[in-house]
């Protein structure tokens, strides 16, 4: 009987473990339009990706685990201090089943690191919303961001995930500038 309950137990938590994410194989976006999702900024209002930003360059920052952060703000500092010329909207995409579960409580946490003025710029994806994402870019190697400028169509025009790198700020910076005129 106690086998059963824990051959059971094992079964259950090993389903768990694979509702939670999926592996995708990293891909090079550039050329094809970013996926349209719906998530929620942390001011709790609904955003639809890329619609919302569509008519002008927008620059998606994609995370897919807390340690993504890191990268992200290394890129957040160097892009601020090129003078950037296009909105950034930071995406934390999670995706599985129990991620969305506990959303209020990730989106919280969040909240508690993230001043309020920069709220309107971080939309999260949970679960479903956060999986068309992770098959666009892939999330092998998740640690480091997804950095894709989109065009004002929503089209992917430059995509890096190697990590921060000074001279892709640099170069992003300078083909957004061209884009933003």
């Amino acid at each position: 009987m106690i086998k059963k309950i824990l051959r059971t137990c094992m079964l259950l938590f090993t389903g768990l473990g694979t509702a939670c994410s999926t592996n995708y194989p990293n891909q090079n976006p550039v050329g094809k339009m970013f996926p349209t999702v719906t998530g929620e900024s942390l001011e709790k209002e609904s955003v639809t990706l890329p619609t919302a930003y569509e008519g002008a360059p927008a620059l998606y920052m994609v995370g897919y685990v807390q340690n993504t952060q890191f990268d992200l703000d290394r890129w957040t500092i160097g892009l601020l201090q090129s003078k950037f010329p296009c909105r950034i909207v930071e995406v934390p995409a999670i995706p599985g089943l129990i991620p969305g579960m506990i959303k209020g409580t990730i989106d919280d946490g969040m909240r508690s690191g993230i001043p309020r003025e920069d709220w309107a710029s971080v939309v999260t994806l949970y679960g479903g919303a956060a999986e068309p994402v992770a098959k666009f870019t892939g999330n092998d190697n998740p640690r480091n961001g997804r950095i894709l400028l989109l065009d004002k169509n929503g089209e992917v025009v430059w995509f890096w995930d190697q990590g921060f790198s000074a001279k892709r700020v640099l170069e992003l910076s300078e083909l957004a500038g061209k884009m933003s005129k």
